[in-house]
């Protein structure tokens, strides 16, 4: 029997999640939820609806797990605790603050409608949380380093395009490499935010803009921009069109720690990601906890879990039998 996929928003991450379900032989996309009118929006899965927003709680009974692909500012924090009194849900929620605020509210929803919450799915939050919880368990005397990219942070990305004078513009994130080689080197270092990471840009101006004013208003941007080196480049449209239409990212998650009655030896942990889309790699992982939600569901469990409370047997289409034969 196939899990029975639903979709809430079909913007990058919803066609990410359409094709994650494609590559898993034991999920089944079976409807698409959007605020849009539903005649004008085209999905790939011929066999899936696609239905009006409004529409979601009709198919209580014919959805397994409902993956939430809306924004974490202002969609995940009323969308998740409303759409888990109806289905298992999974979402990205990753304003990182928030989280313990969120997860309450899930909770509370899910405990009294019996079902199964995950938030905070993707890749950080997500696969680096997990990363930094198994090196601190490990390593209990040492220090933690995340580090993101390159890649393109949407976020940013949308701050410089809000700039007036701005038609089009990328924003990389990349990490400073002489941080990160005193990290792998095993120094310890006090890294400022500065001094960790820096900030490109890539700008597409509107006919007659000022291009100095724009760039100084780049480079002074608080909670964006004023805490790194920034470099702002201004390009055509054709060059951004042609060099910067991915949405790539990644990073690494490092931990440097010591071990011995002396504390005499030390050892690194590090994971890194090197994604070619940042959307569809993270809806994969929507996609394995999804399949988590269903078996917890179908075990009696409700209320609201995070990739910390989620066994890895839990991820994987493979029985446990076969997961000891093949992978452990």
């Amino acid at each position: 029997m196939k899990t029975r996929i639903g979709i809430l928003g079909y913007g990058n991450l919803g066609r990410g999640v359409e094709c994650a379900v494609r590559q898993n032989e034991d999920m089944e996309l079976a409807a698409v939820f959007t605020r849009r009118n539903p005649a004008d929006v085209s999905v790939l899965t011929k066999s899936a609806q696609v239905c009006h927003i409004n529409d979601a709680a009709d198919w209580k009974d014919k959805i397994d797990v409902m993956i939430l692909c809306g924004g974490s500012a202002t969609d995940l924090p009323q969308q998740t605790p409303e759409y888990v009194k109806y289905f298992n849900v999974i979402d990205s929620f990753d304003t990182h603050a928030r989280i313990p605020e969120h997860f309450a509210n899930v909770d509370a929803a899910a405990k009294e409608n019996g079902h199964i919450g995950i938030i905070s799915v993707g890749w950080d939050p997500g696969m680096f949380s997990l990363n930094r919880l198994y090196a601190n368990a490990i390593l209990p005397d040492g220090k933690d380093y995340t580090f993101w990219g390159k890649g393109v942070s949407q976020g940013h990305s949308d701050a410089l395009r809000r700039i007036a004078g701005v038609k089009n513009a990328k924003q990389y994130t990349i990490p400073v490499d002489s941080a990160l080689e005193a990290v792998r080197a095993g120094s310890n270092p006090e890294l400022s935010t500065r001094e960790k990471h820096t900030r490109e840009c890539f700008v597409v101006l509107e006919e007659g803009a000022d291009a100095a004013k724009i760039e100084q208003e780049i480079k002074t941007m608080p909670n964006y921009f004023a805490d790194y080196d920034t470099t702002v480049h201004f390009i055509s449209e054709e060059e951004l069109l042609t060099n910067h239409s991915g949405i790539p990212h990644g990073g690494f998650v490092l931990r440097s720690g010591v071990t011995g009655w002396e504390r005499e030896h030390k050892h690194l942990i590090e994971y890194s990601l090197k994604l070619d889309s940042n959307p569809e790699f993270t809806s994969s992982v929507l996609i394995a906890y999804a399949r988590a939600a269903h078996r917890l569901a179908n075990e009696g469990q409700s209320g609201c879990k995070t990739v910390f409370d989620i066994a890895p047997a839990y991820l994987s289409a493979k029985s446990g039998e076969e997961l000891r034969a093949s992978m452990l």
